[in-house]
C-alpha cells in the first residue's frame, strides 16, 4: 500500500513539475507576443531635419596677367535709375546687387561735398576693410577724364574757381545693421555706392582690383 502511495506521490510532482514549467514557457510566449505588438504599434521617432543649403560654387577668378596687361573675367554696371549694381563675366550677367546712393538727385557728381556719385568708366584700385562698413572696394575716381569736365565747368563758370573735385568714391557695405537703408532705398552715403553688409562680403570675396566699373544714370 506504502508502495503504491509513494507512486502516486511521485507522478503528481512529474504532473506538477511538467505543469509549472509549461505555465512559465507560455508565460515568456505571451510576454513576448505583447512586447512585440508593443513595438509594432509604436510610432518610432523621426531623426530631426536639419536645415540643408545648397553650396554655390563661387567661380574662380580668371586673371591673365602679362608685361603690360591685366585682365579678369568680371566688369561691373552700376544703373543709378534702377538701383542695381550688376556683374557680368564672359558668360553674360552674372549677379545683381540692390544699392543706393548719396542723393536722390542721381546726375554726375559735380564736386567735393554735394554727394552725388560720378558718372564714368572707373576700375577698382583697392580692397580693404573700412572700420565701420567692412568690405570697401576703392575707384579711380578721379581719373582723367572726371579732371577734364571739372576742369570744363570751372572754365564755363558752372564751378566756382575755388570747388574741389573729391575723392574716395568706393563701392561699399552698408553699417551691418543698417540694411534697411537698401530696402527703404535711403540715400544715406557722401557719393558712394552702397550695398547691403552681407551682400556687400559676397561681392567683395571674388571681385578683384582692376575690375572695370561703369556707372550710369
Amino acid at each position: 500500500m506504502s508502495g503504491i502511495a509513494f507512486a502516486f506521490k511521485d507522478q503528481i510532482v512529474f504532473y506538477m513539475s511538467r505543469f509549472i514549467i509549461r505555465s512559465i514557457v507560455l508565460s515568456f510566449l505571451s510576454l513576448s507576443i505583447v512586447s512585440f505588438t508593443f513595438d509594432k504599434g509604436k510610432k518610432k521617432k523621426s531623426p530631426k531635419k536639419m536645415a540643408t543649403k545648397k553650396v554655390v560654387k563661387i567661380k574662380p577668378v580668371q586673371v591673365i596677367t602679362t608685361a603690360d596687361t591685366i585682365y579678369n573675367s568680371y566688369y561691373i554696371i552700376v544703373d543709378k535709375s534702377d538701383y542695381e549694381l550688376k556683374v557680368y563675366d564672359e558668360e553674360g550677367w552674372y549677379a545683381t546687387y540692390p544699392i543706393v546712393f548719396g542723393s536722390k538727385d542721381l546726375s554726375d557728381k559735380m564736386k567735393e561735398g554735394d554727394k552725388l556719385t560720378p558718372d564714368g568708366n572707373f576700375k577698382v584700385i583697392l580692397k580693404k576693410i573700412h572700420p565701420k562698413w567692412g568690405p570697401e572696394l576703392l575707384l579711380d575716381y578721379p581719373n582723367d577724364i572726371s579732371f577734364q569736365k571739372f576742369n570744363d565747368r570751372k572754365a564755363k563758370g558752372v564751378l566756382v574757381k575755388t570747388a574741389k573735385i573729391g575723392n574716395g568714391i568706393a563701392i561699399h557695405a552698408t553699417r551691418p545693421s543698417e540694411e534697411w537703408t537698401i530696402d527703404k532705398f535711403y540715400n544715406w552715403t557722401d557719393g558712394c555706392v552702397s550695398v547691403k553688409y552681407t551682400e556687400m562680403k559676397d561681392l567683395f570675396s571674388y571681385i578683384p582690383v582692376g575690375t572695370s566699373v561703369t556707372i550710369q544714370q
